[in-house]
């Protein structure tokens, strides 16, 4: 018999962080490798939080605190609320974790019972399917198409809904697409959950803030105020704020279901870090003027990216609304075999053979449930990106 649990057998660890992992090693080992597979800005986090970090730590504010966040996070995170989205919240309904994926997790922890389905689109955030599988769910993995833009229609919803259906999670601009949904497209998947009141939204809106050629985001109780009370909205200072490390994530949602989560959260973690905590309500507090900035950047390191893998024969990279990462198709290169001997039979192992032979780190498709693909992040140098994707270019070219 087995030590360990029998839980542990229904999931995977993160491809993601398992392709960085391996690109770190051939790199400490001397290979000239370029990671373009983290999903994490090259930008430091802005002054103004990291003093305000430094200036909690000289108040003495390195205590615990309340399991799900600091009476003055959870107030910043209500007037972020309102102030961008126009909704209403009040501190009982915000539950602050560590990091956006506690609270994607203690929420289905909190509501998951055996024989419950999630529906998922894909390509999806690669632990979304895994946190349902550990919660005690079944994932409904609905594929989205390249000739869509990789965004889910409203018919697909339809149909994928069942009565065991309790979840449908949404993640708009998406890990890994960086597609976005406009209003009227999301308008039309409300409008099908409006129809299933026993459907709860779980919205993921990590990247909201990283948009380009006017875009405008919007959330799912914003456009459809009609499932206020049954959406959660999750989001965090991780990516826009250049704060993956300082691990805040918040939610805001139905008081019921933010106590049910905050119960799970005290007896795990209990509370986030107390410092990550107060710069994260100066994050949210604070100026937001290095936005504009650091899209325009992103921006630019998107088009350069787009444009160098598109001129690739066979490989299909369309240009995404937001996030800071593409995710181009590879049919055109199937079956084609590398200088090395190795054919690349799948998204898998081009990625693996683009690593081992071009010291280039890139994510596979199949990891994020749709293939042949693979992501890039394109949230580093341009310098890097223009050498990566010359190599990129240049492996592909050495296919036969």
């Amino acid at each position: 018999m087995s030590f360990l649990s029998a839980t542990l057998s229904r999931v995977k660890p993160s491809p993601t962080i398992a392709m960085t992992a391996k690109a770190a090693e051939l790199k400490a080992a001397g290979r000239d490798v370029i990671g373009l597979s983290a999903g994490e800005p090259d930008f430091d986090t802005p002054q103004n939080i990291k003093d305000a970090a430094v200036a909690a730590i000289a108040a003495g504010k390195t205590k615990y605190t309340a399991p799900d966040g600091i009476p003055e996070l959870k107030q910043a995170v209500c007037a972020k609320m309102k102030r961008d989205h126009g909704l209403d919240y009040t501190p009982a309904q915000i539950s602050v974790g560590t990091g956006g994926k506690q609270t994607l997790y203690n929420a289905l922890m909190a509501t998951m019972n055996d024989g419950d389905e999630v529906i998922i689109p894909a390509p999806y955030w690669v632990s979304y399917p895994d946190m349902v599988l550990l919660a005690g769910g079944t994932p409904v993995v609905v594929e989205t198409t390249l000739a869509n833009s990789f965004k889910l229609t409203a018919e697909q919803l339809e149909a994928a809904i069942t009565p065991r259906t309790k979840w449908f999670i949404f993640n708009s601009p998406s890990n890994p697409t960086g597609a976005g949904y406009s209003r009227d497209e999301l308008r039309a998947l409300t409008d099908v959950l409006m129809r299933h009141p026993h459907v709860w939204i779980l919205s993921d809106d990590m990247y909201e803030h990283l948009a380009y050629d006017g875009f405008e985001f919007c959330t799912p109780a914003e456009v459809e105020p009609g499932l206020y009370d049954r959406t959660l909205t999750c989001n965090g200072v991780s990516k826009a704020y250049a704060m993956t490390g300082w691990r805040i994530g918040y939610a805001a949602g139905p008081v019921e279901l933010i106590s049910a989560m905050r119960k799970i959260q005290s007896q795990s973690t209990s509370n986030p870090c107390s410092i990550s905590q107060w710069a994260a309500v100066e994050a949210l507090n604070g100026t937001q003027d290095f936005l504009a900035p650091n899209n325009e950047t992103f921006k630019r390191r998107r088009d350069l990216v787009v444009r160098m893998l598109d001129e690739i024969d066979g490989i299909t990279c369309p240009t995404p609304e937001g996030a800071f990462y593409v995710y181009p198709s590879i049919a055109g290169l199937i079956g084609k075999t590398t200088p090395a001997g190795t054919v690349i039979e799948n998204d898998e192992a081009f990625a693996t053979a683009l690593l081992e032979e071009a010291d280039v780190a890139v994510v596979f498709g199949a990891a994020f449930g749709l293939s042949p693909n693979f992501r890039v992040s394109y949230a580093t140098s341009d310098a890097a990106l223009t050498e990566a994707c010359a190599r990129i270019q240049r492996f592909c070219a050495s296919l036969r």
